[in-house]
């Protein structure tokens, strides 16, 4: 039975895929083509992106953006997770701020961005940052604050460096709450990032998602979400390497 499970849950997704794309299709012979468009209209137009220099530059324009503001998120939420998970003071004056910055909708980021800034890329980059970075100081914190109590005075009594304590104990207990605050911010970037690119850019996928609305495109819009899809679900299985890489040491449940 497991062995029949493991089999199944191999092939799962490829099934449901292969399911989904079906029933399209079925769709499609009934539904007029401009508002579901068949397979291989889709294709088509997949297979453009994939050739056209322009297409391919507006795509790479928006994974950029994606990473370029994750990046710097990253940064910023770890170092303040890190700093409130170590420091009460730290904690109660900052917490507040960082909750006031999550309690703000990513949409009204980017209006304020846009009134704020003249640079596309700015705009990009400030609404990114301001919309990832809380998660992933709090995904940080709690890392920090589950550590159990026993372990910090164990690892205290042999009177570690602070340098020490960050590297030993501090670090590999927050690594899983990074991981997840990736997987979670990941999804969260693109759909901001394409918000942010519709309405004030001239490049990238959301400006070529808009494009497609004004042309009334159904086919050039499907094909842009899914290359939005494949870029999300490689970039997903790049950040489960890493952690199956970093975290090999917890045990895997078989089920």
């Amino acid at each position: 039975m497991v062995v029949r499970g493991k089999v199944w849950g191999k092939h799962a997704a490829w099934l449901t895929a292969a399911a989904v794309m079906a029933v399209w299709q079925a769709v499609s012979t009934v539904v007029p083509s401009y508002l579901v468009p068949g397979l291989p209209a889709i294709g088509k137009q997949l297979l453009h992106i994939a050739v056209n220099a322009k297409e391919l530059v507006d795509a790479l324009s928006t994974f950029g953006r994606i990473f370029g503001g994750l990046v710097p998120s990253f940064a910023v939420g770890s170092v303040l997770g890190i700093a409130m998970g170590l420091s009460d003071p730290m904690r109660r004056y900052i917490t507040p701020f960082i909750t006031f910055v999550q309690g703000i909708p990513a949409l009204s980021w980017v209006v304020i961005a846009i009134i704020w800034f003249k640079q596309v890329e700015v705009r990009v980059l400030f609404i990114l940052v301001m919309s990832s970075m809380p998660n992933f100081a709090f995904q940080v914190l709690d890392s920090v604050r589950a550590i159990p109590k026993d372990l910090w005075e164990m690892v205290n009594a042999m009177r570690p460096r602070r340098g020490q304590l960050l590297t030993k104990l501090v670090f590999p207990a927050v690594v899983p709450g990074m991981l997840t605050g990736w997987k979670i911010n990941l999804g969260n970037a693109t759909r901001v990032v394409i918000v942010a690119e519709m309405v004030g850019a001239t490049t990238g996928v959301g400006f070529q998602l808009s494009n497609a609305q004004q042309l009334f495109n159904m086919p050039g819009a499907i094909a842009w979400t899914l290359t939005l899809v494949v870029f999300v679900l490689i970039t997903q299985a790049v950040i489960e390497t890493i952690e199956t890489g970093l975290l090999r040491w917890r045990p895997r449940l078989e089920r």
